[in-house]
């Protein structure tokens, strides 16, 4: 257990910006159940990720300026899925060009991901199962201009605030290749991205994608682990704030579905069957893509021909 436990705050969906630290604030959505973030320094502000289209960048951007704690100065984009960076354009519009930083990876990816994901977005919208909210959310994604921001870095950079700093820090590779992870180290809170996974819209099951690199996603962990103390809060990309002990044993499942790829792979089990195959700290239904992908990406080395 943890030595100082903060209490865990209250962050209801569509409720604008709670403070979970000194001039740090959350807010969360009922759309994917993505996460927000604001850090206020005195030059002014730190958007963390986006949203998920203009139109819902334009609502935060609306509750950014009823909290009226200061102007947009800089925004961090965690990686570059559609949820994460898709409102970019209208944070650079609404406060006249900020600094907008982003992984040099997820700077390279965004322009090609992002209007494949449009595409799929398009269907969505005239998919008659989807509830009318979730069809106008799809609209809304499709019609998105895409803003690949200009500020990259490769492993750190830090964004002045007047009176604090913020780090921005690529602890390797693992949800996707451009991953990062925003450090406020004298407020102890650190936004960790899709690295890790709270939400109940997954059932807490960590995004393992096609673009996805779960066999290096462990030790990706231990690095963010090593910024944690026994206090710190940790703000995934969906859902609720955690503690390092939820990400210690996040990073404990996750190590499990790589090191079992691994062994699988190892013992000649074919792809097709390795879901079958293996015991899953998550439902089997839910790593489908992570096992393809990890198949894929052991060299060739790690794998045996299948047993006759």
């Amino acid at each position: 257990m943890s030595l100082n436990p903060r209490p865990r705050p209250d962050i209801p969906h569509e409720g604008g910006f709670v403070e979970i630290a000194d001039r740090v604030w959350v807010a969360r959505y009922e759309f994917l159940d993505v996460n927000v973030g604001l850090v206020a320094g005195e030059r002014g502000l730190l958007v963390v990720d986006t949203q998920t289209s203009e139109a819902a960048a334009r609502r935060t951007v609306e509750q950014v300026r009823r909290l009226g704690v200061g102007e947009v100065v800089a925004t961090v984009n965690t990686h570059e899925h559609f949820d994460h960076a898709f409102g970019n354009v209208v944070f650079a519009e609404e406060y006249d060009g900020p600094e907008m930083f982003i992984h040099e990876t997820a700077a390279a990816n965004l322009p090609v991901s992002g209007p494949r994901l449009q595409e799929q977005a398009v269907h969505g919208a005239e998919d008659p199962s989807e509830s009318e909210a979730d069809r106008r959310a799809h609209r809304e994604i499709a019609e998105s201009r895409i803003l690949v921001p200009e500020l990259t870095f490769s492993s750190a950079r830090v964004v002045d605030l007047g009176d604090r700093h913020v780090e921005l820090v690529h602890p390797g590779r693992g949800h996707t290749g451009g991953d990062a992870v925003i450090r406020v180290p004298d407020a102890d809170v650190l936004f960790a991205g899709d690295l890790v996974e709270e939400s109940a819209a997954r059932n807490g099951v960590p995004g393992m994608g096609d673009d996805s690199f779960v066999l290096e996603w462990p030790a990706t962990l231990d690095l963010v682990i090593e910024m944690l103390g026994d206090g710190s809060v940790v703000v995934p990309g969906h859902g609720m704030p955690v503690d390092k002990e939820f990400v210690l044993e996040q990073r404990g499942n996750i190590g499990v579905v790589a090191e079992t790829i691994r062994d699988l792979a190892g013992r000649g089990v074919p792809v097709d069957e390795a879901l079958a195959s293996g015991e899953w700290p998550y439902p089997a239904e839910e790593l489908a893509r992570a096992v393809r992908r990890g198949y894929e990406q052991l060299p060739r080395s790690a794998r045996s021909l299948p047993l006759l």
